[in-house]
């Protein structure tokens, strides 16, 4: 039996860091949603390995990899491949989306969902669903939504990987307000006009970190999107454009600047196509 799951991109359209615990846990509202395009990580039965392939795989461990933390925490044994199609450490999910694409084929093959799946990462209890939610907390408190409004959107990366704890220490406000009230997310207009009146609280912190993030969203904002933000601690970046030739030649003119760029949409249920 050979367990397919797909580990969709995660993007954060709106970010507001609202607290730091006293463990130093830090506290966000997000509105989440994930992309028709991701990694895929399939399982067969065997001993517990790991095999990394596709475009991204370089640099990536197979002995201490978030997958296999994940099979290790659900206490299932399988041959894991993962085909690793988003740049690493890139604010769009990828370790936990993966994590999580193993702990669900585990449960398809049988093995119960552990309770302690935040342990692997804030994200990874939102990745389980991969399904629009606003997530709150530290990533423990998730809260479905219905499928979002259609949405097209072009990917950006300028192929610099930002590494998380530093954005957060480099913070200047930690007790930001949280989000607006939710208008209809099934309405683009309506979201759009939300959006607007949001932000991402870890966009500063990252450009001052890697400068070429400012960038990336003023070459999205001069193709034309309708909105541009940094997802996540970045440095990934999504546009939003109103259709998909549009978008198309958005990505195809910001890859020209050896950025990894791609035209996708939003999925209402990525996980097994």
């Amino acid at each position: 039996m050979r367990l397919v799951e797909r580990a969709p991109a995660k993007l954060n359209l709106a970010l507001h860091v609202t607290g730091r615990r006293a463990d130093g846990y830090h506290l966000l509202d997000s509105l989440v949603c994930f992309a028709d395009i991701g990694d895929a990580v399939a399982l067969e039965p065997g001993p517990l390995s790991l095999t990394i392939d596709g475009p991204f795989a370089a640099g990536l461990s197979t002995d201490d990899n978030l997958c296999l933390r994940a099979a290790r925490l659900a206490g299932g044994d399988a041959a894991i491949r993962l085909t690793k199609n988003l740049p690493v450490a890139s604010g769009i999910g990828g370790g936990s989306a993966d994590a999580a694409a193993v702990l669900r084929g585990l449960l398809r093959m049988g093995h119960p969902l552990p309770d302690r799946a935040l342990d692997l990462g804030a994200d990874v209890p939102v990745c389980l669903a991969s399904r629009p939610a606003r997530m709150q907390g530290i990533g423990d408190v998730v809260t479905p939504l219905p499928p979002l409004a259609p949405l097209t959107l072009v990917l950006v990366n300028p192929r610099v990987a930002v590494p998380t704890p530093a954005i957060f220490a480099a913070l200047d406000r930690r007790d930001n307000p949280g989000l607006p009230p939710l208008p209809d997310v099934t309405d683009r207009a309506a979201l759009l006009d939300w959006l607007a009146g949001t932000r991402n609280d870890l966009e500063a912190p990252a450009i001052a970190t890697a400068p070429v993030i400012a960038d990336v969203i003023a070459a999205l904002r001069a193709q034309g999107a309708d909105l541009a933000r940094m997802s996540g601690s970045g440095a990934t970046c999504f546009g939003i454009f109103g259709d998909a030739d549009h978008a198309a030649r958005a990505a195809a003119a910001l890859g020209r600047k050896g950025w990894w760029a791609v035209a996708t949409e939003l999925a209402s249920d990525p996980r097994h196509r």
